[in-house]
């Protein structure tokens, strides 16, 4: 019997890119890209989502308490910000010179 193999889909977003928030409570915010999670195919964002977590006291943080965190966001709610204009964008990938890089739709330029 052959086990199927699960790909990961792939995300429109990396590690460290600037992206606006469209839908959500957050809508019309933008920050970086604190981590990409392509399995579940969600994004955590720097100061979106931000959550309360109970944190029981531990060596490293003695004092426990109530701390701030960004919760992952579904990365259909992300665009990546135009590096040329500063507005949102979607992505287009193209080969060039036998590799695959982003290009952003609304200027046409490379990302990455």
């Amino acid at each position: 019997m052959v086990k199927a193999v699960r790909k990961v889909p792939k995300l429109h977003v990396k590690k460290g890119d600037l992206v606006y928030v469209s839908r959500g409570r957050d809508k019309g915010t933008t920050g970086r890209v604190l981590m990409a999670l392509p399995k579940q195919q969600r994004v955590v964002v720097e100061g979106v989502g931000v959550v309360k977590r109970h944190v029981k006291p531990s060596q490293s943080n003695p004092q426990g308490g109530i701390e701030s965190r960004e919760a992952a966001i579904h990365a259909s709610k992300v665009r990546l910000v135009d590096p040329e204009t500063g507005k949102p964008t979607r992505v287009r990938h193209v080969v060039v010179e036998g590799k695959k890089v982003r290009v952003a739709v609304k200027s046409g330029k490379a990302i990455d």
